[in-house]
């Protein structure tokens, strides 16, 4: 970097390259500036062009699509003054048509409802058989526990009257008396 002693010392060649270069870094940056904006003003005019077809083009698919539909309408008129019969068969067609439309997503919800009632009923008729065993089980459980109390009575009879004549001859015993 030079400071202005040394400035004031160089010869007047370089300084003037100092100041052409800075003068022409000035000028390439207005030349840059100005070559942007032509830029941009020219991205805006055809911005500007594009929009302007779009809005024809959509003006003109408007004018198309009307003249579709008068096209359609006058063709129908003409169809029902060839037959008169005809317009009232179309409108049939159109309404079976509709009425199939309706009826094939309630024709497959059905198919539905009824594969899931299927599922549902199988489903209980597997859990009431599950049911029907396990009340049997219960039951046969029941007897054999029943059985197993009788068994248990019968053999707390039995010591309790082995206990009572155990103590009956303990009694016995304690009537003689004991040498010690």
């Amino acid at each position: 970097m030079t400071t202005t002693n040394e400035a004031t010392t160089q010869p007047p060649q370089q300084m003037m390259s100092l100041s052409f270069s800075s003068q022409m870094s000035k000028e390439d940056e207005e030349m840059a500036r100005s070559a942007l904006s032509a830029f941009r003003a020219k991205e805006d005019e055809i911005e500007k062009r594009k929009m302007e077809v779009r809005e024809r083009v959509k003006a003109q698919l408007g004018r198309v699509e009307e003249e579709t539909r008068r096209l359609a309408s006058i063709r129908e008129e003409l169809e029902t003054m060839a037959d008169p019969m005809r317009k009232e068969v179309n409108w049939v067609r159109k309404k079976i048509d509709s009425v199939n439309k309706e009826l094939k997503p309630l024709g497959s919800t059905v198919q539905k409802k009824e594969r899931e009632y299927k599922e549902a009923l199988d489903t209980f008729n597997e859990k009431n058989r599950e049911k029907v065993q396990l009340i049997t089980k219960l039951m046969e459980m029941g007897q054999l526990v029943g059985e197993s109390e009788k068994l248990r009575l019968k053999k707390l009879d039995e010591l309790s009257r082995s206990i009572d004549t155990e103590s009956e001859s303990i009694s016995q015993d304690k009537t003689i008396p004991i040498k010690n």
